[in-house]
């Protein structure tokens, strides 16, 4: 049976990587930012739609100040993929915001390719997700904002827009 090129072209080195990156980020907590460096290489390259940084003490800030400013956040790896030295996993950040509705569970969907070096630590981790649907769309005032951009810029409206006779479904 043909295998698929994500299979053959495993490192293992990478998928015992993975597995432990896995269950670093499901079980994340203030404690472990102290080990981010049996994790990353001492000049790994962190980068999200906020941060844009190097080094372990950069990277170990960043997960600081969401335990600083979130009330109960976690990750949960939905899927992930090992290819050669990198790894994409796919995830759920969920957590509540402590000034603004705090009662109400949030939830980001977004992606993560990591690379490791030698050692099977991270070299490289680019976090994708959509800030303005996962984050701002859910905020007051700018909320509104950015669902009346989403809604201008979407080619249902501007399809809709241009055949005014045409009844919207």
């Amino acid at each position: 049976m043909p295998t698929s090129p994500a299979q053959t072209d495993r490192d293992p080195r990478a998928t015992t990587a993975t597995q432990r990156l896995i269950a670093l980020y499901e079980q994340l907590s203030p404690a472990h930012l102290a080990t981010l460096d049996a994790y990353y290489a001492p000049d790994a390259h962190f980068k999200d739609p906020f941060n844009d940084v190097r080094g372990v003490p950069a990277i170990a800030q960043i997960f600081a100040h969401m335990f600083a400013t979130l009330d109960q956040p976690r990750f949960t790896v939905t899927q992930h993929i090992v290819q050669g030295d990198q790894a994409f996993l796919g995830w759920e950040f969920r957590f509540r915001m402590r000034r603004w509705r705090p009662q109400v569970e949030q939830c980001i969907h977004g992606a993560t390719l990591v690379r490791f070096d030698a050692e099977g630590r991270v070299a490289l981790h680019r976090d994708y997700w959509d800030a303005a649907e996962e984050l701002y769309e859910k905020l007051p005032v700018l909320g509104g904002l950015m669902r009346w951009l989403r809604r201008s810029a979407s080619a249902t409206a501007s399809t809709q827009d241009s055949h005014p006779h045409r009844p919207s479904s």
